[in-house]
Formats: C-alpha cells, structure tokens, sequence
C-alpha cells in the first residue's frame, strides 16, 4: 500500500514526526527500507521535542531566588538532579513535612485494616495527569485563591493515578494523594530522563550496580515517606548496551524495596527503551520490552499503537495481561481513535481484549477550554469513559462514610452549618467522597438535573449537590449518589444527613440493598412519610419508607439535618440515591414510580411544577455517638519560625508555623484541621475580636503567612478545630490553641 500524498502538517516538528512514525509502523505499510528509516526518525523525534514551545512559561514557585530551607508557605516541587536524590537533602526541606499525605489507602477489608487493598484481577484503568507541565495550583499544600483551578473528581473511573511532569523525580503533590487515597486510588509518582541531560544523569545512575541500588532505595525513602504508592519509570534516552544490566537491577530493586516498604505499591515501566538500550517506543508488549515489564509490577505502552497491538500484547503478557496498560494521548496525538471526545474508541476496543488502559492528559479538557464550561465539558468527558468501562470503584465499602461532595474548590466554606469563609477558594487536599452522578441523562425524558452547586452557601466544606427543574405533582424523581459494597451486619446504622429546599421540594435518600434470598429492596428515608405514595402489596418486599426525625442544630438557619436508625442484617448496600417529589397535595392520587423502576400508572399527564433542593452531607456510622474528641489540655501547641514585619499601612504583620500533636499516644486518627484565628485587643477586657477562618491542614503544622496584626491587638489566639473521619468536628470551645503575644 503507497503512503499517503500528502503528510498531514502541524504546528510543530515532533507532531509531524509522530504522525509518520504512526503511519510507518502500520504493518500494511511497513517495508524493509521503511523500517530503517523509522530508525532514523525515531532519533529525531526527540530533538523535535525540544523545539515544541512550553505550554505555560510563567514561573514555579520555587524558581530562585526560592531557598527551600527557608520558612515560606508550603509548596509542592521536584527533585531536580541526582546530587540532590543522593544527598536526601529534600527531608531537610522546610517544606517537606506539610507535602506528607494523610489519607491512607482504603484496607481490603476491616479485618485487614493496616493493609491496602491491591490492584484488582480484572481490566484496570491507569490514569497519567500531565497539565501545563505539572505543578499548578496544586504545587500550594495550603490552597489558593482559583476557584477555577484544575481537579479530577472522577476517581471512581479509575484504579491508578501517575503525577507527571518533565523533571528528574517528579513528586506529588499530598492534595492529590489525600483526594485519590479516599477514593481507593493508588498514587505514583515519575522519574524520568529525557534529551541528552537525561543521558548523562542514566550514565550516573547506572554506573554501577551499587549506585542502581542506592538511587533506587532513594526513590523508595521518597514514596514511603510521603505517603505514596509507587513510580512510574521513564526513561527517553539512547543507553550503552553495558548499562543495561544495571538498569535492569535498578528497576528490580526498586520493585522489590517498594514492595518492602509500602505493601500493595507498584512500579510501572514506560515503553521507550528496549532490551538493546534503543531509544525506540514499541507501542506493544513484546520481546524488546518484556525484559523490563518481567521485573516490575506493569507497563505503560506507548499510545501510537494500532488495533492489532492489544491483542499481541495480551498473548506475550498471559496471566499478567492486566498489567499491561495501552497508553491513549487525550490529546489525539497520533493515538488509536484519535483522543479528544473519542477517547472511548480506543476504551472500547481495549474493554474487548480484555487489556487495561493508560490515559494520557485528561487535562485536555481543562487546556483547551472545552464548551460550555469546565465542569460541564469535564462531566461529560469523564462519563463517555464510565459508558465505556462502568464504575471501577465502589464506596462506602466500610464504616464510618462520610460526604460532604466538596470537589476541593468553591467560593465559600462551611463547618457543619455554619459559613466560615466567603472567597474563592481551592485545595483538593479538601476534597470528600466524590458522587458518582450521572451526567447523561436523557434530557427528554426528564427536565430535572443534579449537579454540584459552589455558588450557594454549603452545610459542610464548599459543595453540596442541588436537584431542580420541573417535576410532576405524582413523579417521583431519582438520581444516583453513590454505588456502594457495604456488607450490613446486624448491628443498626446510623444515617444523618442535611437538606435545603424550597416550600413544596422533599428530598428523600433511597437505598439500595441486596441480599442472596431476598433479592433486591429499596429503603426510602424521608421526613415526609405522607408524600410518597403505599405500594402494591406484591411490591412491598422490595420496598419499606423509614421515617427521618428532625435534629436539633441551634444556630443553623438554611439547612435542616435528619437522622434515621436502619437494622437490615444481611443486606448489602450497593446504591445510595437522591429521590425527589413534591410535596403532595391530593393525597388520594397515586404517585409514579418511573424512576425507580417500578412500573408506573398509565395515562398521567399532570401539570409540572417548579422543584429545587439540595443535600449538603451524609454520613452513615455503626455508632450512634459522634467521634469522642481528645481535650484541649491532651495537646501539645507550638509556634515556630515567627517572624514580624512592618506593614505598608504603618501596622506589622506576622508569619509562624503552628505545630500540634497530642502528649500521650492516641490510636484514633484525624481527617483534617480547621485553623481559625482570634485577636484580642488591649481594651476588650480579654474579649476576642471576630474570629477568622485561616484555612486547613491534613498534617499536624499550619503555616500563617503575613498575618495582618493591628497595633491594639495584643494576643493572637490560633484555634486548631479537629474534624473526624465520621465528619464530625470538635467545638470550638474545647479545641486546643496556641497563643502568641503581640
């Protein structure tokens, strides 16, 4: 077959490259000369890479003069060169204690509580962020002020997630590893050498077989102890055939110390290398390659892969070909289907051989500025993978859950009812279970939709989810939260959760339950048992309406909190869903039951009327109790690093590390921390002025950063509030402090 006329030209010389290595690596194409000439251009591509201009050019936070020794608020960033992996000189970091994530990895079960579950023996989905070059928004552990800043809320789509960027160790940022750890998620980072520096920093590296060794267990102090699972291994550079022994005991022991020192973490090789030490991508598993996928826990194949290509690839991987993960550019670079809005053409055929998958930048969407509007366009991208390969994760699969649908940005931020802050806002580190709602919705059948609303006053971080449009008076109306795996014993549960809503909206939680004998039953919770209609007695098995009582919650105004007792032995709850009906008028007419799939009567044509409500949490626990909180006096609070300085308004400011942590051993842990700050005046009869939220942490140490401190302020009274996995919060009265004279 001739190729083509007319090579298809792009702005820049490594997509033109790209696209004729694709074409010759074509079987159907591919001759002896044009073999050898792919050889030829496979050495150029990566000086075209050089020539491809920087996505975004501004400058990092740690561009100099920035002295990482110095106190300053805490960043996120690479590890640049060997000397500085060699030297650990990254734990000396003043900015290393508050890159430590705190969200562990869900256990396999309650009975193995300290160990992660491992990759599941099925088709996984591994997921590769490379967005403007890494280190955005994120890079700032405190959070920022973009409310429009880039996240990823889809986690139940996917089982691994790689932090990439184009530096020597590239190291995650914790908010990633918090948000993607509560989801079940596991987090690796990359090391990679590329052009003719990463040369000279593998000729380093693989010297010897003790410097392969020591770099390695480098790279596994790192992950350990900053509480990721693993490395992903990229290596873009042309190596002497006597480095290649070397190599290979590099990738195994860091496989190996890995495995020792976080159970259940993986190290990935990337598809650039081969056995020969040839800079040449073999988009498939083959002879050339396997010898490094034999040693490490998978491989991320190169995305200019043909439709062939999975399928060899499964055959040479036999029992492991679920840890062979056929890469998709998001971008469409070349990629099989062509990325962008059909990256699900290659998930498709990739869920037909039965191979896992590796999407590249699915930061596209957020890049190139998709329409409507990057919730939207991300919602929508993000579902086309779910219609492909369905839901990977479940939650809750144990007790305590707790959401609160905080994505980890919005405009304001509440603490159980109450609004603390009211600015634009982000950090992923605050990100709570995630809904997996569905956004593809036949808009004919329905004018209603859920989405997750910022721009209204949240019960609990800075999200809640809000249902509206027009509704039948005798519609009911339902919508998917969560799919769930939690076995129920047969001691009750405890579910709370909050709701606004207009006069006549009700908004009820339905669950979904099964059993082996019974089959499937759902239980509606609600505070309004008399809108909701009586089912036919055949039906009655498969669903019971329990009755919400009202909380008490003084100082609450705009959302009401309901509790309900659920004792269902034997069941599994597999869905936890948002059911919606108007309040019922005629309480003689049936209600429909389409949406829940029931059946429902024929011939209603009532009149739509206006419906809108929101849910601002739930939590389900197997104690009826809230989280019993150490006292204040139990810890121990310190200032460091306090520095004042004059302010341009002719006041001063200060800047300090807050560090806590409890005097005795406590074998409970904490979700997060809310920081708040009082200031007293001198003639306020030890009054405190109004109190100020300052932000959260998710370790134990808050960094304040140029403090604005009047001259009658006298003391500055930091209050650190402990908030519980179960979503509670301990009192503001009750919490430890820490006070600084002024």
């Amino acid at each position: 077959m001739p190729l083509p006329r007319r090579l298809p030209l792009f702005p820049n010389p490594r997509r033109t490259l790209k696209t004729l290595k694709t074409l010759l690596l074509d079987p159907l194409l591919l001759d002896p000369l044009l073999r050898r000439l792919l050889l030829l251009f496979r050495s150029s591509m990566a000086s075209a890479d050089a020539l491809e201009p920087n996505r975004d050019d501004d400058r990092r936070p740690w561009d100099p003069p920035f002295d990482p020794s110095e106190p300053s608020l805490p960043i996120s960033y690479p590890i640049a060169d060997l000397r500085a992996l060699e030297s650990r000189s990254y734990f000396e970091s003043f900015h290393f204690p508050f890159n430590r994530a705190s969200a562990p990895l869900p256990p396999s079960s309650a009975a193995a509580a300290a160990v992660a579950a491992p990759l599941p023996p099925r088709r996984r989905i591994l997921v590769c962020h490379d967005m403007k070059g890494g280190y955005r928004d994120d890079a700032w552990v405190q959070g920022g002020s973009n409310a429009d800043a880039y996240a990823i809320w889809h986690w139940h789509l996917m089982d691994v997630f790689v932090y990439f960027s184009h530096y020597l160790v590239t190291l995650p940022p914790p908010c990633w590893t918090n948000a993607a750890h509560t989801h079940g998620v596991k987090v690796l980072g990359t090391f990679l050498a590329e052009w003719d520096a990463g040369k000279v920093v593998c000729e380093t590296l693989f010297a010897t077989k003790s410097a392969a060794r020591m770099y390695a267990e480098r790279l596994a102090e790192l992950a350990s102890a900053l509480g990721f699972d693993g490395w992903q291994i990229n290596l873009e550079v042309n190596l002497d055939s006597q480095l290649i022994d070397n190599l290979k005991e590099f990738l195994h022991h860091l496989t190996e110390t890995m495995h020792s020192y976080v159970p259940g973490s993986l190290v990935i090789w990337y598809d650039a290398v081969t056995k020969d030490g040839q800079l040449d991508w073999q988009d498939q598993l083959n002879g050339k390659n396997k010898p490094f996928f034999d040693l490490c826990d998978g491989i991320f194949v190169n995305y200019t892969w043909n439709e062939k290509y999975p399928e060899y690839s499964a055959a040479v991987a036999g029992e492991r070909k679920f840890d062979v993960y056929m890469g998709i550019d998001v971008f469409g670079r070349n990629t099989f289907g062509g990325g962008q809005w059909n990256t699900n053409v290659a998930l498709d055929l990739l869920k037909k051989e039965d191979i896992s998958a590796a999407i590249f930048a699915p930061g596209w969407v957020y890049e190139t500025k998709q329409e409507p509007d990057f919730q939207s366009a991300q919602n929508r991208w993000w579902g086309l993978v779910e219609q492909s390969w369905g839901i990977l994760q479940t939650y809750p699969k144990l007790l305590p859950f707790y959401s609160n649908f905080d994505q980890g940005h919005g405009y304001y931020v509440s603490v159980e009812g109450v609004q603390v802050a009211d600015y634009p806002w982000t950090n992923i580190s605050c990100q709570g279970f995630q809904p997996a709602l569905n956004y593809f919705v036949d808009p004919t059948q329905t004018s209603m939709q859920a989405f997750v609303n910022f721009k209204d006053a949240p019960y609990s971080g800075g999200g809640s989810i809000t249902v509206k449009g027009n509704i039948q008076q005798s519609t009911l109306f339902s919508t998917r939260l969560f799919v769930a795996k939690l076995p129920l014993e047969d001691l009750p549960i405890y579910i709370s959760y909050s709701v606004k809503s207009d006069r006549d909206s009700i908004l009820a939680l339905c669950l979904e339950l099964s059993s082996e004998t019974d089959g499937v039953m759902y239980a509606l919770i609600t505070n309004d048992v008399d809108s909701f209609p009586s089912l036919d007695p055949s039906k009655s098995q498969y669903y019971k309406i329990i009755q919400a009582e009202k909380m008490e919650s003084p100082g609450i105004t705009s959302w009401i909190l309901y509790k309900a007792t659920l004792r269902l032995g034997g069941y599994t709850l597999t869905g936890i869903n948002a059911t919606c009906i108007l309040r019922r008028l005629n309480p003689t007419k049936p209600a429909s039951r389409k949406s829940l799939g029931f059946g429902y009567p024929e011939g209603i044509s009532d009149e739509s009327f206006p419906y809108c409500a929101s849910i601002g949490h739930i939590s389900i626990r197997n104690s009826e109790q809230s989280m019993q909180f150490p006292q204040a006096n139990a810890w121990v609070t310190e200032g460091q690093c306090i520095s004042w300085a004059p302010d341009s308004n002719g006041t001063r400011n200060v800047s300090l590390k807050i560090v806590w942590k409890l005097a005795d051993a406590y074998t409970d842990s904490f979700m997060k921390y809310n920081i708040y700050v009082e200031k007293q005046m001198a003639n306020s009869g030890g009054n405190s002025v109004e109190r100020t939220y300052l932000g959260v942490a998710r370790v134990e140490a808050f960094y304040v950063s140029d403090l604005d401190v009047p001259s009658e302020v006298t003391c500055l009274r930091f209050i650190i509030q402990i908030c519980a996995y179960d979503g509670s919060c301990q009192e503001i009265e009750k919490s430890p402090t820490f006070i600084l004279d002024c």
